[in-house]
């Protein structure tokens, strides 16, 4: 049998291609958009690419499951479970709870694993020439090293009044049947920690049923399910706003992006017509390069590996965009951008000077600086940590408004007012600052130190 873990650091998702090297076949499932990674491991491996899968319509990125096979000739399977309302609006072969999927030599059992969305699946390895029993289970985002898929997305994100209570249930019924597979399976999920799409992820790949059983603290309830609920659903973070974009573009048939784009490097004339046509900057230099001086009104969301959920968070699909960025950042930004769908770049710049524009900067200050506006009456601190994060523990007097929903919530921030704003370590408080200052607000400072800082100084009193 041939295994290969495909993971992205930058969404914490992870796919897989199982092959039969016996009769060169392999099945990938849930693949990401930018699918040459796929054709080069099966070419590599003398493997051909038959069939492809998913475990649910994702959310949290753009399936790449179409692309790979209009350029394969594999053949899809997806989910037919969850009712009408919940199924993929072009061609596939549908999967119910318990039919197989024979890949040469291996066979994949489809199991009904309902919760994080009503339609989601896992599917169940036997490795035929090895063993009679199931070696491995891919769950998606139905169990994760250490957590379970949470159910409040499609009422969160997608606006499904009344699902994420049912989802729990659901949920529950599922992890059941789990916890009734060997012990030895192994457990193979959909993402790993950092992830929007359960609370308390583990960073370790894989796991197995046995040790979810004991660790894992969705197994804890076998006799309480309003518990489980309740803990369930208890604490789980903001979706970013991009997913309910996500999960329609999955669901519906859509334009197929069958390659990595290279976008234009524009000239300075092309800059500047666009720039004065206000078309949106994104700059993505690190937070230090860009407090020193920016274009205005440019946003900073740094090219690292968090710059497409905060794309996702921010940008509008419909609206075109320009980046700033070094020409040999351009692909993995590119590949970032066309796995959640944001297809719309305009082009790209790598240096801001001599465009005869007037460069800003960002005033950023420090913790001495920032302790002497604590308290003043004439002053607004602003958290822009997620709500969990502000519940843990903030700087007492400090309103919270999160980075990722201010530009709707930009009537919580006095202009009257000196503005400071902080979050962790300063990468997300960069992002609000240019927020605010790409929205006119002139008098705003950035204690970049964060939280961070605050709790290292505090610590050693």
């Amino acid at each position: 049998m041939f295994f290969e873990h495909v993971y992205d650091k930058s969404l914490s998702q992870a796919s897989y291609v199982i092959g039969c090297q016996a009769q060169g076949v392999a099945m990938v499932i849930d693949p990401k958009r930018d699918v040459d990674t796929y054709l080069t491991i099966a070419k590599q491996n003398n493997l051909h690419i038959t069939h492809i899968t998913e475990t649910h319509i994702h959310a949290d990125f753009l399936s790449g499951s179409r692309e790979l096979a209009s350029l394969t000739g594999a053949q899809l399977y997806l989910s037919d479970e969850g009712g009408k309302d919940w199924q993929y609006q072009f061609p596939h072969e549908g999967l119910h709870h318990g039919d197989k999927i024979q890949v040469g030599n291996l066979t994949f059992e489809i199991l009904h694993t309902g919760g994080h969305t009503p339609e989601s699946i896992s599917f169940l390895l036997t490795d035929n020439p090895a063993s009679t029993q199931p070696v491995m289970i891919f769950t998606g985002d139905f169990v994760f090293v250490g957590d379970i898929g949470r159910p409040d997305l499609l009422e969160k994100a997608a606006g499904i009044a009344g699902t994420q209570e049912q989802g729990a249930r659901q949920m529950y019924a599922s992890i059941k049947q789990f916890a009734a597979l060997p012990d030895f399976v192994q457990v193979w999920p959909g993402h790993g920690a950092g992830s929007a799409c359960g609370k308390s992820l583990g960073a370790v790949p894989s796991s197995t049923v046995g040790y979810e059983k004991i660790r894992n603290w969705a197994f804890q309830y076998p006799k309480d399910e309003e518990g489980f609920v309740d803990n369930l659903l208890e604490g789980q973070p903001e979706p970013p706003t991009y997913f309910a974009m996500m999960k329609h573009l999955n669901k519906v048939d859509r334009p197929l992006l069958i390659e990595v784009p290279k976008p234009k490097k524009l000239s300075k004339s092309d800059l500047q017509t666009a720039y004065h046509d206000g078309v949106t900057i994104i700059d993505t230099r690190h937070k230090t390069t860009f407090a020193k001086a920016h274009l205005p009104g440019s946003l900073n969301i740094q090219g690292n590996n968090s710059f497409s959920t905060w794309m996702g968070w921010v940008m509008n699909y419909e609206s075109p965009f320009i980046l700033v960025a070094s020409e040999e950042h351009m692909e993995d930004l590119t590949r970032k951008l066309m796995r959640i769908g944001l297809d719309n770049i305009l082009g790209y710049i790598s240096s801001i000077d001599d465009l005869n524009i007037t460069l800003e900067s960002a005033d950023i200050i420090t913790l001495q600086e920032f302790e002497s506006y604590i308290g003043k009456e004439n002053v607004q601190i602003v958290d822009v940590r997620s709500e969990n994060e502000y519940r843990a523990n903030h700087i007492e007097g400090a309103d919270h408004v999160f980075v990722g929903t201010l530009p709707e919530n930009l009537h919580k921030i006095d202009q009257k007012k000196q503005i400071v704003i902080y979050c962790q370590s300063g990468d997300r408080a960069t992002i609000a600052q240019s927020i605010l200052a790409k929205n006119g607000f002139e008098n705003v400072k950035n204690f970049s130190g964060g939280m961070k800082a605050w709790l290292a100084k505090n610590e050693n009193l």
